[in-house]
C-alpha cells in the first residue's frame, strides 16, 4: 500500500465533495471512513497523485480491488471499469428509483462489479432518497 499524505487525502475528499466517486454515497452515511484509492492500482502503473486518486467507500474500494477491467453482463466482453478521473457519472449511471443503471458498457460492468444494486446498498439508497439525502449534499469545508 502506498503512502498518501494527509494534505493529498484530503484535497480529494474535498473535490469529492465527501462522497464514493463510484456509487455516491456521502461519508456521512456510511459506517465506515471512506478510503483513499488508485483508479489505476500502483501495480499497473498508477501514481499515488491528485490525477489518479479516488474517494470510494469500503464497499466499492473492496469489490474494486487493483481491476481495471470486468466482463460486461449485457454482452460478455472485457470492458473497462468507471474511472472517475477520465468518465463522467451521468454518462455511464442513472438512478432510477433506488436503483443504479448502467446506461454504457462501462457503466454496467462497474455496477456488476462493484455491486452498486446488492440488497444492503439497494435498502439503503431507498432510506436516504426517501429523506431527500441522496446523491446530493451539501459541500463539506
Amino acid at each position: 500500500m502506498a503512502y498518501i499524505p494527509d494534505s493529498l487525502r484530503r484535497a480529494v475528499s474535498k473535490r469529492a465533495e465527501g462522497k464514493c466517486e463510484y456509487c455516491q454515497i456521502h461519508q456521512t452515511f456510511s459506517i465506515y471512513t471512506h478510503e483513499i484509492d488508485h483508479a489505476v492500482a500502483i501495480k499497473h502503473g498508477g501514481q499515488t497523485n491528485t490525477d489518479n486518486l479516488v474517494l470510494a467507500c469500503l464497499p466499492c474500494n473492496r469489490h474494486k480491488g487493483s481491476d481495471l477491467t470486468s466482463i460486461d453482463p449485457f454482452t460478455g466482453e472485457i470492458t473497462p471499469l468507471f474511472n472517475p478521473r477520465i468518465n463522467t457519472w451521468s454518462k455511464h449511471f442513472e438512478l432510477q428509483d433506488a436503483y443504479i443503471l448502467g446506461l454504457t458498457a462501462i457503466g454496467r460492468t462497474t455496477i456488476f462489479l462493484l455491486k452498486f444494486n446488492d440488497a444492503n446498498r439497494l435498502q439503503r439508497r431507498q432510506l436516504l432518497i426517501s429523506q431527500g439525502l441522496y446523491p446530493d449534499l451539501p459541500t463539506i469545508t
